[in-house]
């Protein structure tokens, strides 16, 4: 979970929508329906469903999760390039002042060259990679104190608290919504596609030790924190706006590409006079979407090869086999980074495309969480072993809660996100989505219910044996 990869590629278009008081109470909102929602894991939805429907659990579980994981590295992706895009025109001289501002067809160049470089990490330098991971963290926390402290000290007037906080502002001519519910709703965006990723915890508690403890603590403790911290980064960004218009006129010093970007000038350039500051505070933004890539990519490789592993897709020897030397595996590596390239083509042509990445990646994510919590609901109690976080009977009403939430998030990222709807405008996530989704349950039906019996043990459970 990273402060900045979430919330500000999406900052603009949902403050847009509805204004700050929506987005800011959005975040509250999406904050304490998150808590519901923990979990997700390919052998806990085999786990909790029964030996008949475990294998299909875990089958619909595993491809949600590995559709997330590889949208998630065009996520990151086409948002790094998008603020690299912004640091170059700053560096170069703003738009008003004849900087160089990219052009799609070199976008899609940054967008494929970051992808690449995260495959060949990923391939070769596996050790350089943990210690990436140190940096990243500190680089998250650090530069999220940085911004959220400075930016509203620098800027030289603030918004009150009063507009921040209740002020509520659609813009139909920018937008074509004129529905005061339906902007709500798509307000909310940032802070469902931000909001995920503590799985990532779960994953590691094999390895924890006292991990019924220690596992449910990180899990809670990082919704916490990314909760805290990312309403602290929307309130700094909302208190710091000089013009609410103006950020989106694509005449502005960085050309209404990228809203925190104008923002963050708007208050460098007004207090000093020059950009320094703000591209400065746009290179650790940056950073997080470099960091966030290269771990995403790692997490996708790893569920890429173990499906592979246990035979659940297509030339499953191919992927499922792990460099020489190395020992990583290199070719479900190179598959995610293919698939990625493939999902950034249409920008290109179409305007929405981090709309419908970010979609086709919240749906997968956050709708592989919907798998163990529905088995678990529907379980018997009697055939359910009880850790020490067991909420008791307030169990079952907690599970429906969060698969309705989680059915509900689904749902609204397959909405169009403007009007009127046009192949420029088009959200292509909802035919993507069915057309993969299709053919992962046709094969089910046709085929692999037949041989698919869900993770394979590494451990033998009588006798310890690995």
């Amino acid at each position: 979970m990273t402060l900045f990869t979430g919330i500000t590629p999406l900052y603009g278009s949902s403050l847009l929508y509805a204004g700050p008081a929506s987005l800011v109470w959005g975040w509250v909102v999406v904050s304490f329906f998150t808590w519901f929602t923990t979990g997700s894991l390919y052998f806990w939805a085999a786990h909790l469903a029964s030996p008949k429907w475990g294998p299909f659990a875990s089958w619909c579980c595993a491809w949600l999760e590995t559709i997330g994981l590889i949208a998630g590295m065009g996520t990151q992706a086409y948002a790094g390039s998008q603020t690299l895009q912004s640091i170059i025109l700053l560096c170069t001289g703003t738009n008003k002042d004849g900087g160089y501002f990219a052009p799609k067809w070199l976008f899609l160049c940054m967008y494929i060259g970051l992808t690449i470089i995260w495959a060949v990490l990923n391939t070769f330098a596996l050790e350089v990679i943990a210690f990436i991971d140190i940096i990243s963290m500190w680089w998250q926390v650090a530069g999220g104190l940085v911004i959220i402290i400075m930016l509203p000290l620098v800027a030289l007037t603030t918004q009150s608290a009063s507009y921040v906080f209740t002020h509520f502002e659609m813009s139909p001519e920018a937008t074509g919504i004129s529905s005061k519910p339906y902007a709500v709703i798509l307000s909310f965006l940032v802070s469902q596609y931000s909001l995920y990723g503590y799985d990532s915890a779960a994953h590691l508690t094999e390895e924890t030790k006292g991990a019924d403890k220690t596992g449910p603590i990180a899990i809670l403790s990082s919704i916490g924190i990314i909760s805290i911290f990312g309403w602290a980064l929307i309130l700094a960004l909302c208190f710091s706006i000089q013009d609410f218009s103006y950020l989106y006129d694509k005449s502005n010093e960085t050309a209404g590409a990228f809203v925190p970007a104008q923002i963050l000038y708007d208050a460098f350039h007004g207090r000093y006079h020059n950009s320094t500051g703000a591209i400065i505070l746009l290179i650790v933004i940056w950073g997080s979407f470099f960091f966030g890539g290269l771990s995403v990519t790692t997490s996708a490789a790893r569920v890429v090869y173990a499906l592979s592993r246990d035979k659940g897709i297509p030339f499953s020897s191919i992927w499922r086999q792990l460099h020489p030397k190395h020992k990583v595996p290199s070719n479900a590596v190179w598959l995610c980074a293919a698939i990625c390239i493939i999902l950034g083509l249409p920008i290109l042509k179409v305007n929405v495309v981090f709309t419908a990445i970010t979609s086709i990646c919240t749906i997968g994510w956050v709708g592989g969480y919907a798998v163990p919590i529905f088995a678990r609901m529907v379980m018997a109690e009697q055939k359910f072993n009880a850790g020490p976080f067991y909420l008791g009977k307030a169990s079952r009403p907690i599970c429906l809660i969060a698969f309705l939430w989680i059915c509900y998030t689904c749902s609204v990222f397959l909405l169009p996100t403007f009007y009127p709807i046009s192949w420029d405008t088009f959200n292509y996530a909802p035919v993507a989505l069915g057309v993969g989704l299709g053919l992962i349950m046709l094969w089910w039906l046709l085929d692999a219910r037949k041989w698919f019996t869900g993770p394979v043990r590494n451990i033998d459970n009588e006798n310890g044996k690995v």
